[in-house]
């Protein structure tokens, strides 16, 4: 055992992720980038894991420019990334001519070290991942996912890490991505990984319940090598703990830290101002985040599902869901609740609660997962829920990218006019819609600053907020006004007047806000009697067809039948199918492709048969 405890300093990826929603603009990281780079932390985590679709989603920014620009300023302190297996950065499976390019392109960009995972430790899942890391020359660290079940044991934990190391990795790393490892179990663990392998070995916890500076403790007494920090004010909460914590807790012991506290201390200021300025909020442990013991949702997780919430107009039932998501893990077979699976399990917890009915809607991505196509699950499926997924098809027994056709090419040639380079290819086949928007918009010369500051969720809310206020309180009868490009007329309600909102008015709102005209039924679509609206169970994004060069599900006049896929509402990260509940003929599409809709929105009218 090494005397030196090492750390890994995460608030530029996994801190901000845990507690901001991965909202830190690259802006922000580097004027205290060359700083961090001068404390002596073992590695910098600045890529990966959510960081790089929130970019191009909401930040509107290039994940392989904000790493260029890193390394340029960090030149001592190797930079690492989250890479999910087979899923690099995204939420579903790629086959491996998009892996290894993706793979030696971060390196080539700047990452030195690679922590690879897969959220059901299936090593079938890793093992092209960490040969093509090596062969790229990073430092491959292997990951042990840690959730508890009735499936998951130390023998499991140790079976699994013994297969890694034979794969070949650098070091391990035991993820405990909700907070649930306790102190004891925590040296036990390190204990037996220390007894049983000749490898440097890492520990990555977040704050949530509280748990992790005890945790910490001994597993650094267990000789732990390694453990994961965040700066003060992006720990705590949803977070890692606050790495000065950690070095104070240490100092006159055999481990002592050589990290200066008050270097660490002038970054923790750097960030408070940030913070502060942003209207970020602190890490804090709530009620809710004791409940991890029970929903054991992760820390990343934790801040992006308050935001769904938000946005589906549905926080009130928080609630609901933490309860929901244990019973939808247990019918899965027990994924832990990591990325890709913390996805997969707390968007079917939010559909079963929003839509008041268990998996009546199922994204894809659950029904891969049910498949097989995500790999092995730990335990077994609910049968009832197996077979309503599946209709009876077989499950895949193979390694999954082995059931995937080659994507570089054909990505290159849809992304032709607009991928100005590989790495501006490997953006649009991970995620398509999202990327190709961001790389117009670059392409075009619109700046991230401009598009960041009209965050139009944040600035209509506002505004329309105060415009509702002016109409209750004076004689204006109606108000029209145009906000980014979306017109609203304001109305003062009377008694009998029902409003025509796309999201249910709050209940202390007088006046009501009237949809756009082209978001909503207009007056001569009022339905006949055979005919029923289909409406969006979400907030989302509306597509027609299941990839921008496929056919639409379905077109005016076509006939459909009761479970067939009209559309896709892109929500959460995930693709959704929404099927038709009634079997009939389309009358109207009510929605563009590629348009928002809101939670309740009519998209399609279908004359019954």
């Amino acid at each position: 055992m090494g005397r030196i405890i090492n750390f890994t300093d995460t608030t530029l990826r996994d801190a901000h992720q845990s507690l901001w929603a991965t909202r830190m603009r690259t802006e922000d990281m580097l004027p205290v980038a060359e700083l961090l780079d001068s404390i002596g932390y073992w590695s910098l985590e600045v890529w990966g894991g959510a960081t790089f679709d929130v970019c191009m989603r909401f930040l509107h920014e290039d994940p392989w420019e904000r790493l260029r620009r890193l390394k340029k300023v960090i030149t001592k302190t190797p930079l690492q990334m989250l890479l999910r297996g087979q899923n690099l950065v995204g939420y579903k499976h790629y086959p491996d001519d998009i892996v290894e390019r993706f793979i030696f392109k971060a390196v080539e960009n700047g990452i030195d070290v690679i922590r690879i995972f897969d959220a059901l430790n299936d090593v079938r899942n890793l093992e092209f991942s960490m040969r093509k890391a090596r062969e790229a020359g990073a430092h491959v660290q292997a990951v042990v996912v840690y959730t508890r079940s009735p499936i998951h044991s130390v023998d499991h934990y140790l079976d699994t890490a013994h297969k890694l190391v034979e794969i070949g990795a650098d070091s391990l790393c035991i993820k405990d991505m909700a907070g649930l490892l306790s102190p004891y179990m925590a040296e036990t663990l390190i204990a037996k990984f220390k007894a049983e392998f000749d490898l440097p070995i890492h520990l990555h916890t977040h704050y949530i319940g509280g748990l992790a500076p005890m945790t910490y403790l001994k597993a650094i007494e267990a000789g732990v090598d390694c453990v994961d920090t965040a700066t003060a004010p992006l720990a705590f909460g949803a977070s890692q703990p606050p790495v000065e914590t950690i070095v104070s807790a240490l100092k006159g012991s055999p481990r002592e830290a050589t990290l200066d506290l008050d270097a660490l201390f002038e970054v923790a200021r750097y960030f408070e101002k940030v913070r502060r300025e942003r209207g970020f909020e602190r890490g804090v442990t709530r009620i809710s985040d004791m409940q991890v013991f029970s929903h054991q949702v992760p820390g990343g997780m934790i801040s992006n599902l308050v935001a769904q919430l938000e946005v589906q107009k549905a926080l009130d039932k928080l609630d609901e869901v933490l309860k929901e998501i244990p019973r939808v893990r247990a019918d899965l077979g027990y994924p832990p609740l990591v990325t890709p699976t913390s996805q997969i399990v707390g968007i079917q917890a939010v559909l079963n609660v929003l839509c008041g009915e268990r998996y009546k809607v199922v994204p894809d991505e659950v029904k891969a997962y049910v498949r097989g196509y995500y790999g092995r699950p730990p335990g077994e499926i609910a049968p009832e829920l197996l077979q309503k997924l599946t209709g009876g098809e077989g499950i895949i027994e193979g390694r999954p990218a082995d059931y995937l056709e080659p994507l570089w090419e054909k990505a290159k040639a849809e992304s032709a006019d607009f991928a100005r380079s590989d790495e501006d290819v490997l953006s649009y086949a991970l995620f398509p819609q999202i990327a190709e928007k961001m790389l117009r918009e670059r392409n075009s010369g619109v700046k991230p600053a401009d598009l960041q500051s009209k965050e139009v969720s944040q600035v209509n809310l506002n505004e329309i907020k105060e415009l509702v206020k002016l109409v209750n309180e004076t004689d204006i009868a109606e108000l029209k006004v145009e906000s980014d490009g979306v017109k609203f007329s304001i109305k003062k309600a009377t008694g009998d007047v029902v409003a025509k909102a796309d999201v249910p008015p709050a209940p202390a709102t007088k006046a009501s806000v009237e949809a756009p005209a082209s978001t909503a039924v207009e007056q001569d679509d009022v339905l006949k009697d055979n005919e029923v609206q289909v409406v969006a169970p979400m907030v989302g994004t509306f597509y027609r067809a299941p990839a921008p060069d496929a056919e639409p599900y379905v077109q005016v006049g076509e006939r459909v039948t009761v479970g067939q896929p009209l559309c896709i509402i892109e929500a959460m990260k995930l693709m959704n199918e929404i099927e038709s509940e009634v079997e009939g003929t389309i009358v109207k599409i009510l929605v563009e492709n590629g348009q928002p809709v809101e939670y309740g929105q009519p998209l399609f009218i279908i004359a019954k048969a």
